[in-house]
């Protein structure tokens, strides 16, 4: 059996919130595997488990420009060390500059992006001097260059920490403004079901029907639980399957507001900072003793 170490611990309680010793009992009962240890605790805990795993890390921005018709859209995400460095002008101008060239160029990659020409050299000499003129290292992490089949919305969120396009047809501006908000808000993982991994959902059909055995649940009646819990699943992560955040009756759901307004969603593009990444965490008595020990070399 692998060894659990504190860091192991550590790491788990970030993921689920979980005690610290309902943790370690779940990874032992794991024998080490994180995976399987979230997966135990969401079936002792419930979903709460879960909830500390989309938390945002790292910093930066996201940037949208797009054409004057609504046809075409870009979306950027450019990441910076801290905060402070994310509300700078010249780090924020360089995001509008960077979606400004994905909007025109259409650069396949960030490789390409970071060649192309800004300013009296590229967008990566512009990066470089502007990293060393802040001190504080920045990249570009993504970015999507989005076509129309009918027409896009937009909305920035947040300090632009969240930012969102959307492909609708039919409707008005206000069903398409309404909708990228929903979707800033909601954070849909897919537009339905065919968009959601087959090993996600196999996953929660397997927790719903251990928490059910767990409950006494009579054994014929598990098929039909297991199945309602997957669809609330579905309705949960699932743009279409949402509940929109401005249903005056708090029941509509975006496929319902769709057939009202006759539209219809051909697809949409989500950005929130950091989203799966590491921020930088320092110990702040090293912190403290670092700068301590640099003001005396001075």
């Amino acid at each position: 059996m692998a060894e659990i170490t504190a860091s192991m611990v550590k790491e788990l309680r970030e993921r689920t919130d979980a005690p610290m010793m309902e943790c370690k009992r779940a990874l032992t009962e794991a024998g080490g595997d994180l995976g399987k240890a979230e997966e135990i605790l969401r079936v002792k805990l419930g979903s709460k488990a879960s909830k500390a795993a989309s938390r945002i890390t790292a910093e930066g921005v996201v940037a949208i420009q797009r054409t004057s018709d609504d046809q075409f859209g870009a979306i950027v995400e450019i990441n910076c060390e801290t905060d402070f460095v994310a509300k700078n002008d010249d780090f924020l101008r360089l995001a509008s500059d960077c979606a400004g060239l994905v909007l025109c160029e259409n650069p396949p990659d960030v490789a390409v992006l970071s060649g192309l020409p800004l300013g009296d050299g590229t967008v990566e000499s512009t990066r470089t001097a502007l990293v060393g003129k802040i001190g504080e290292n920045m990249s570009i992490r993504r970015f999507v260059r989005v076509a129309a089949t009918g027409r896009l919305a937009f909305y920035v969120h947040g300090g632009a920490k969240i930012g969102v396009l959307v492909d609708y047809t039919g409707g008005d501006d206000q069903l398409g403004k309404d909708l990228a908000m929903h979707i800033a808000a909601a954070k849909p993982r897919a537009l339905d079901a065919s968009g959601i991994d087959a090993e996600l959902i196999d996953s929660e059909r397997r927790i719903a029907a251990e928490k059910a055995r767990e409950a006494n649940k009579p054994e014929a009646m598990i098929d039909k639980i297991v199945e309602g819990s997957v669809q609330k699943f579905l309705n949960e992560v699932t743009l279409l399957g949402q509940v929109f955040v401005k249903a005056e009756d708090g029941k509509q759901t975006i496929a319902q507001l769709l057939k009202s307004k006759g539209a219809s969603i051909a697809g949409f593009t989500l950005f929130v900072v950091g989203e799966g990444l590491a921020k930088r965490s320092n110990d702040f008595a090293a912190e403290v003793a670092a700068q301590a020990a640099a003001a005396v070399q001075r």
